[in-house]
């Protein structure tokens, strides 16, 4: 059996192309099916993925050109700023060192990661949040910290939560491309918490849960609002926490980390309509 494949028509560039466009077509191909065989067209190399600003390369749904022709094909091998692409800067990556005379904090957070969860606080329960925000984020998320814990677990609480905001807040860059608003209810039994947020640049928190008991485990549940208010004030983000329903403290503290995880997904992805440019009608989200 023999496929004749008819010409296309493709606008291109190369990287060795000159200034002014050119259209190549390539001459119709015979292909035997009854063979496994390799087709071969004239040679240049161009890169096959549309660079958006709010993904990694690496991340982008393969084209066939042939399903896209009128596409202008870029060389992807450059960052905005024309120096090469390191393999960390092919994910929006924040990295985050904090140290204090009370702890000893490193985070690193990958927003287009996979789930990867790495966490070693000191402190069970809030380890286990964070387990929650990377696999329900699908963020990659690496914290380790020591502190005080001779005396509680507040500073250690509230050090992790300033540098994952800072993490987050190196992670969104100029924040270009990104839908910036995440909105989702998480039910966990018979807790029921609704968080919406907007990576806005401007930190305020808004925070509703009525937790029953003083701890969970070794954990002061009046810590939880703490953390978000630390993340909050460093990351640059607006914060709506609203319990709906509730009984349980273990489920009502992990509904919300688990409503906060995908609402932030949310927020930090990509807008295919917006084509890269900032969603703000000012044209400008910075964290000042």
């Amino acid at each position: 059996m023999e496929l004749s494949v008819a010409p296309r028509r493709y606008l291109v560039r190369s990287p060795s192309a000159s200034s002014s466009s050119h259209l190549q077509q390539p001459k119709a191909t015979r292909i035997n099916l009854s063979k496994p065989a390799f087709i071969s067209f004239p040679t240049q190399i161009f890169s096959i993925f549309y660079k958006s600003p709010c993904h990694p390369i690496k991340n982008r749904p393969f084209t066939p050109l042939s399903m896209d022709p009128p596409r202008i094909i870029t060389q992807a091998s450059e960052n905005e700023n024309g120096s090469p692409l390191t393999s960390s800067q092919m994910g929006r990556v924040g990295e985050v060192k904090r140290v204090t005379k009370e702890t000893n904090v490193f985070i690193k957070v990958n927003l287009d990661g996979n789930g990867v969860a790495e966490n070693a606080t000191g402190i069970p329960f809030l380890d286990h949040m964070l387990d929650q925000l990377a696999s329900h984020g699908l963020f990659d998320v690496h914290v380790k910290a020591t502190g005080d814990y001779h005396i509680d677990d507040h500073h250690t609480n509230e050090d992790v939560a300033l540098a994952l905001g800072t993490a987050l807040l190196q992670a969104l860059g100029d924040r270009k491309g990104i839908n910036r608003f995440g909105d989702f209810s998480a039910p966990l039994d018979e807790a029921l918490i609704h968080v919406a947020l907007d990576l806005s640049g401007r930190p305020h928190l808004s925070f509703d849960l009525q937790i029953p008991t003083e701890r969970v485990g070794t954990y002061d549940t009046q810590l939880v609002e703490h953390f978000f208010q630390s993340l909050v004030n460093t990351s640059g983000m607006t914060l709506h926490i609203r319990q709906l329903a509730g009984k349980n403290s273990h489920h009502i503290i992990e509904a919300t980390f688990k409503a906060f995880a995908r609402a932030l997904r949310q927020a930090t992805e990509c807008d295919s309509r917006r084509h890269g440019s900032v969603p703000s009608s000012k044209g400008v989200l910075s964290r000042t």
